[in-house]
């Protein structure tokens, strides 16, 4: 049975997973061949990200395209590399910081100031002051702490006041740590023009790797609510909604195609005054298929009837999101054979937890053997350490407009 929510006088149909493409058919990543991946060894060695720019081309024009009236900011959160900031600067993406690193990211990569917003909801008095500085205008609160903040720059700075809606199916449900309740964001707004602070709109994110868009919809349609109250009440109208991001991918399980999944928060957004901005920021959607990870077996032992192969990279380096994350890659072996054993993939520091996986189904393998793990843009390379002293995996750039390959640090 498909689900719905009520939106006014509209009865919106969310479809269920069933109904989608498969994964295959909904979401290709990115697949070099094992030849070009072997060869990319031979020239920088193992372990390798390969990081191809085309992929990130793709999956930003299937979001753009199935949110048409939407400005996506990307969110350089799960994925801050160079490359990644050309390729969408040059596709004509927006963008979302959080951390003054990020501005600096951007910054030197040359995006327009005018193309960012600053989405952390708890920020420092010199976060502020950096963005500003650079020229980011647009921030987010969710309390009157943080918006009395901008008293000193209440002549600089824009504000989206951040909502929470909860959402128990979301792999990471972010209205845990931020946002506020409708009647709290009414008196951050009614507050805000006391202190003759602008108020933009409102902004929520209804958590990471949502399985379907009814949180979007009720989130809109809470937010139609305030924007609607907000005038009754006669403040300063609101022209900014920012929907956030969370939009799903497939690691190991069906997800509704991203056309399909768009199109019931469509009919909602269509229900908004026709001057309301509408802004997104997506992350994982954009970066997840762009990056394949390849590492080599530097070892191998028989422990309890199971081959242990011993990686050059795992949970400290690339592998991270393994603690933290969904983040259930698709992981094989270039070697290709029929015959296959139960086997665990460990990484190579001395931590007993830095296991890859604890039970694959594996060809028979040799030392200097490669296994390839697709999927692998997003937390990877953003959350890798060099524990242990294990220097983390080398990133290829393949496909940039620019420079067709480039080695990046």
């Amino acid at each position: 049975m498909a689900l719905s929510t009520k939106f006014k006088d509209f009865q919106i149909k969310v479809p269920e997973v069933s109904a989608a493409a498969n994964q295959s058919e909904c979401f290709a990543y990115t697949q070099q061949t094992n030849q070009e991946i072997e060869q990319l060894v031979a020239q920088y060695g193992a372990p390798l990200m390969v990081l191809d720019c085309e992929a990130i081309r793709r999956q930003y024009h299937a979001l753009k395209n199935a949110l048409p009236n939407v400005t996506l900011h990307f969110a350089l959160k799960p994925l801050p590399v160079a490359a990644v900031v050309r390729t969408l600067l040059a596709e004509g993406a927006s963008f979302d910081l959080a951390t003054s690193g990020e501005i600096d990211l951007v910054a030197s990569e040359g995006v327009p100031s005018e193309r960012t917003i600053h989405t952390h909801p708890i920020k420092r008095d010199s976060d502020i002051r950096d963005a500003l500085a650079y020229g980011c205008t647009v921030f987010v609160v969710d309390n009157i702490n943080e918006l009395e903040k901008f008293i000193a720059y209440k002549d600089q700075a824009e504000i989206l006041v951040r909502l929470s809606f909860r959402n128990t199916e979301a792999f990471a449900d972010l209205s845990k740590k931020f946002g506020c309740s409708p009647e709290t964001a009414i008196e951050i707004i009614s507050y805000a023009q006391q202190l003759g602070i602008r108020i933009k709109g409102l902004s929520f994110h209804v958590g990471s790797q949502s399985p379907n868009p009814t949180k979007y919809v009720e989130a809109i349609n809470a937010c139609a609510k305030i924007i609607l109250q907000v005038n009754e009440l006669g403040l300063p109208a609101l022209s900014t909604l920012d929907i956030g991001g969370g939009f799903p991918v497939p690691y190991s399980a069906e997800v509704l195609a991203i056309d399909v999944f768009c199109a019931p928060i469509n009919v909602a957004l269509a229900q908004l005054p026709e001057t309301m901005q509408i802004l997104a920021e997506p992350g994982r959607f954009i970066v997840a298929s762009c990056v394949t990870s390849v590492a080599s077996i530097m070892g191998q032992a028989v422990r309890e009837g199971k081959t242990w192969y011993y990686l050059d990279d795992g949970i400290y380096g690339s592998f991270s999101g393994l603690v933290f994350d969904e983040a259930l890659y698709p992981i094989d072996s270039a070697k290709q054979d029929f015959t296959r054993f139960e086997s665990v993939l460990a990484g190579p520091t001395c931590d007993s937890i830095d296991i890859v996986s604890e039970s694959i189904m594996l060809p028979k393998l040799n030392n200097g053997d490669l296994i390839i793990s697709r999927m692998m843009g997003a937390y990877t390379l953003a959350t890798a350490t060099d524990f242990n002293f294990f220097k983390r995996a080398e990133v290829v750039v393949l496909n940039e407009q620019v420079h067709s390959q480039e080695l990046t640090g």
